[in-house]
């Protein structure tokens, strides 16, 4: 095949490679990303299995008190670092740890975007408790309720248009959209939504849709899960916030019906948006067909989502069985040391955030030299925060350490 072949190419990473060809630098990093795509959705496919990891969850239910509350903290903090982080939040991981658990703010960040990540917990926390409520339906009045919550209160914006003039318009919370909207892909095409006349009538039909899906029990949930949320983008029915709302109404569906929530990871967002794109140009530009659209027309964001939920559940699994001495867990992944120093300035950090480097070099037996060039990589890996507001230096430790 050539998916495999590809992936066994070391020049495909690089785009000095297609020097060789009399293509425009536009056209040979499109190539490229292109190819890369191509090697993502090919090792995608050698992945787990979503049934075989939800059997061997389920098999793990009631999970012990510890581990829920363990694998409830850490998904807020995943969820929503990445929701907010994929439409352009500059919080870090380790501020968004910091924020959520702790209510500390460390070092220079922008008052909206603290905000807007306050209000995306209290966003998750209501919808968590909504999904509870399983004789209840999922209505219109719940999803404008919730984009309120998460956007909090009107709001202008400002653009500028050609010849220095300045236009503005008003982002509504809790209301559908008055104004059109449409997003410009990343392949330069103009991508048009459900205008604001259209809107009303194609969110009664969606949530009238979903709820006799639910009610029948004949689709499966991740499929009612995934085929909702293509065809709430589709509609995009407020100004701004829909992908952080859809996102929510997905872990909706899934908590419903008994499947653990998960995280769309930021750092694999432009596989996310390409398996939308790659399902649009199946389904065609029509919003009232994209409102409508079928299992089969949007196979690739199937797919893509389906294996996404899998590994999601993966590495839930992980998080709570895998122990070891030098294994931790960051943002989703696990992550191992090619040497105990690391290991050890994270553990002497962590139960004792003021340590001086001197006192590392000491305890790990290596040059203070050394110990500052780890804590400059661990601080670049946001593994570690610096408290830049407290009085003295100290230290915040952002990694998990899956072997206590």
């Amino acid at each position: 095949m050539v998916q495999e072949w590809l992936c066994n190419q070391k020049w495909v990473t690089d785009v000095t490679f297609f020097a060789l060809f009399p293509w425009s630098y536009d056209e040979k990093v499109l190539t490229l990303q292109r190819i890369q795509t191509e090697m993502f959705y090919y090792a995608m496919a050698k992945k787990n299995s979503l049934q075989q990891v939800y059997e061997q969850w389920q098999q793990m239910q009631p999970l012990p008190e510890d581990s829920q509350r363990r694998l409830s903290v850490r998904f807020s903090l995943d969820f929503n670092y990445n929701s907010n982080h994929i439409e352009g939040n500059t919080l870090t991981y380790g501020q968004t740890e910091l924020l959520l658990l702790f209510g500390r703010v460390v070092q220079s960040v922008e008052m909206k975007d603290l905000e807007e990540m306050k209000a995306s917990d209290v966003g998750l926390k209501m919808m968590q408790e909504e999904a509870k409520i399983k004789d209840y339906p999922l209505t219109e009045t719940f999803i404008r309720q919730l984009h309120k919550t998460l956007l909090r209160e009107d709001y202008q914006v400002y653009r500028d248009l050609p010849g220095g003039a300045k236009t503005s318009f008003t982002i509504h919370a809790g209301q559908y959209k008055t104004r059109p909207n449409s997003v410009i892909t990343r392949y330069g095409d103009r991508f048009d939504y459900a205008s604001p006349e259209e809107t009303p009538a194609l969110m009664a039909d969606l949530v009238r849709w979903y709820n006799e899906q639910e009610r029948k029990g004949e689709m499966h949930p991740v499929d009612l899960a995934i085929l909702f949320h293509y065809r709430y983008i589709r509609i995009h029915p407020f100004e701004d916030g829909n992908g952080r709302i859809a996102r929510l109404l997905v872990n909706y569906i899934l908590s419903r019906h008994d499947y653990p929530m998960i995280a769309v990871r930021s750092r694999n967002k432009k596989y996310y948006l390409e398996a939308l794109h790659r399902a649009d140009l199946k389904v065609g530009q029509n919003p009232s067909e994209g409102a409508s659209a079928t299992l089969n027309q949007i196979k690739p964001f199937r797919d893509y989502f389906t294996q996404l939920i899998a590994d999601e559940i993966a590495g839930y699994i992980t998080f709570l069985t895998h122990q070891g001495d030098n294994i931790w867990w960051y943002d989703g992944a696990v992550v191992t040391f090619n040497s105990q120093t690391p290991a050890t300035v994270l553990r002497e950090m962590k139960y004792n955030p003021m340590i001086q480097p001197g006192e590392l070099a000491e305890i790990a037996g290596v040059s203070r030299v050394a110990i500052v060039k780890t804590i400059k990589q661990l601080t670049e890996k946001g593994y570690i925060i610096q408290d830049e507001n407290s009085k003295v230096e100290r230290w915040h430790v952002i990694i998990t350490d899956l072997s206590r």
